[in-house]
């Protein structure tokens, strides 16, 4: 056997111990709580119980958390925003019947819908979406890079104008992760969202974070009442657990399915199972501030020395598909580039020639259990050309914190573009001043700018892919895979749509017999 054969059949080995890996993390759990037991399907007319990909560890949409799954997902239920995106990402008004930008698309004016109070009775003018903007600002969340220099005042009880330094034709996108609380709530007040109060269709009934998020119709709603009484949002982190609960009954809706359970949920008849392309996709940031990864040269390599899609044909056939730019083909922007081909001879050779220190270990952080294979992988790959990586699994809060601070030498996450547009992932996450992997360029800032400022959509994906050019030839990340997202649910259900960011909207459900 030649030296490929041997490093192939080792590298199906480890493939093969990762496999097992998530079977022994889909049975070595089981539920706890939960609802009465009564086979798959068997949710009842008034009451829906979910268990999502992601804990809701915080309510705060303007806070640390703004920009994670959990937390969006609560927000659009809790909370209204000026603009929302249907599941084909067009957008469409929420508390705005109308939006128009001035002719150089630094100011754009909304117009308010009358009418509308929060879940308390009062009123909801300008003056509260003014001041949870200001809100937003001042916690300086992620959610807040997406508005640089950006400021809102009102023109009347019904009119806002959201002003940019530079010409900003996205901001309407971007204003998807943007919600709106009654005036008056500090940007340190943590006591409001133990009971908040908010304008979209349900209001909290019970909050434990990490664990369970109980909802209820806002009785003050302005839309569509949901035809819900109960919605209520489980976290089961473990896989096998997730599923039993789906088939005995304990939830009605999962989402987030690994591909080898698919064709068993298929099988039932009591399931509806459907697997629909997301925003999201694998991201794989270097720190480049850390001296190790400062060189293009080393972050290329190290991206060359990991075998992705054989490692993502073994994990993830159903839903997943080798990325091929930094933002996956349902985004604005999107742009596709020359795959990385996987070359670890090659891959040695250019950190010796770039003088990488062999013997150090590289912090590999993540969240979420069900990403440890795929990890494991990935450090397997890395260890055959003689760079150690090791996955460092965080909780999510702590995961979150050290991202900001950037305490990490390599971060994965599962990076969603819920705004369907790359101005706030790009644009947000890529430039100097937000200082979210270490890496800078003036040349990339530049070119992230004028696509945001662009109205001709053309123009802006022409500039984008000058930008994800940049992005991945530098290897500002490594970009393994798009994920598509797959959802099972009781077939007694109706008006459920499976969305796109793994953000599904229960106002529109009702439920079937039990």
């Amino acid at each position: 056997m030649n030296d490929s054969s041997e490093r192939r059949t080792a590298r199906f080995t480890r493939l093969a111990a990762a496999l097992a890996g998530a079977a022994v993390l889909a049975a070595c759990s089981t539920t706890t709580g939960g609802g009465d037991s009564g086979g798959a399907g068997g949710g009842g007319t008034d009451e829906l119980t979910a268990a999502g990909t992601y804990p809701v560890e915080s309510l705060d949409p303007h806070g640390a958390q703004g920009a994670s799954t959990g937390t969006q997902f609560a927000g659009q239920a809790i909370f209204s925003r000026l603009v929302k995106p249907e599941a084909d990402g067009t957008l469409t008004g929420d508390l705005a019947e109308s939006w128009e930008p001035n002719e150089d698309v630094t100011a754009w004016t909304f117009t308010l819908r009358e009418g509308v109070t929060f879940s308390d009775g009062s009123p909801l003018t300008a003056e509260d979406v003014v001041a949870s903007f200001d809100r937003m600002m001042e916690l300086n969340g992620p959610n807040a890079g997406n508005f640089p220099g950006a400021t809102m005042t009102a023109s009347s009880d019904t009119e806002v104008v959201l002003t940019t330094p530079e010409p900003d034709a996205s901001v309407p996108g971007k204003l998807v992760l943007f919600y709106v609380l009654p005036s008056g709530v500090a940007a340190d007040d943590t006591a409001f969202f133990n009971d908040p109060v908010g304008s979209g269709p349900f209001t909290v009934d019970s909050f434990t974070p990490g664990e369970s998020l109980a909802l209820v119709p806002n009785e003050e709603y302005w839309g569509d009442a949901p035809q819900l009484q109960r919605v209520t949002v489980r976290n089961i982190p473990e896989l096998s657990a997730r599923l039993t609960a789906l088939r005995t009954g304990e939830v009605d809706v999962v989402w987030g399915i690994p591909d080898d359970q698919l064709a068993v949920l298929e099988d039932e008849d009591d399931l509806t199972v459907e697997t629909v392309p997301s925003t999201a996709e694998f991201t794989m940031w270097f720190n480049s501030s850390v001296p190790a990864l400062e060189d293009a040269a080393v972050r290329r390599a190290l991206w060359q020395a990991v075998d992705f899609d054989t490692i993502i044909g073994q994990l993830y056939p159903e839903t997943g598909e080798p990325a091929v730019a930094p933002v996956t083909p349902v985004v604005l922007g999107h742009a596709p580039q020359d795959p990385v081909a996987y070359d670890p001879e090659a891959a040695r050779a250019a950190l010796e020639d770039a003088g990488f220190d062999f013997s150090q270990t590289l912090r590999l952080q993540f969240a979420n259990a069900e990403f440890r294979p795929f990890l494991q992988a990935v450090a397997s790959d890395l260890e055959e050309v003689g760079v150690h990586a090791e996955p460092l699994e965080k909780e999510q809060a702590v995961f979150t914190e050290d991202l900001l601070a950037l305490n990490w030498d390599i971060n994965f996450q599962q990076l969603a573009t819920p705004t369907f547009d790359a101005a706030s992932n790009l644009g947000r996450l890529y430039t100097c001043a937000a200082g979210r992997n270490g890496y800078c360029n003036p040349e990339l800032d530049d070119l992230l700018a004028r696509a945001g400022g662009s109205a001709d959509e053309a123009e802006r994906t022409e500039l984008y892919d000058q930008a994800s050019e940049i992005i991945w030839n530098d290897a500002v990340g490594m970009y393994p895979m798009t994920v598509s997202i797959a959802y099972a649910w009781n077939a007694s259900l109706d008006g459920f749509t499976p969305d796109p960011s793994g953000l599904p909207d229960f106002s529109t459900v009702s439920g079937g017999g039990s």
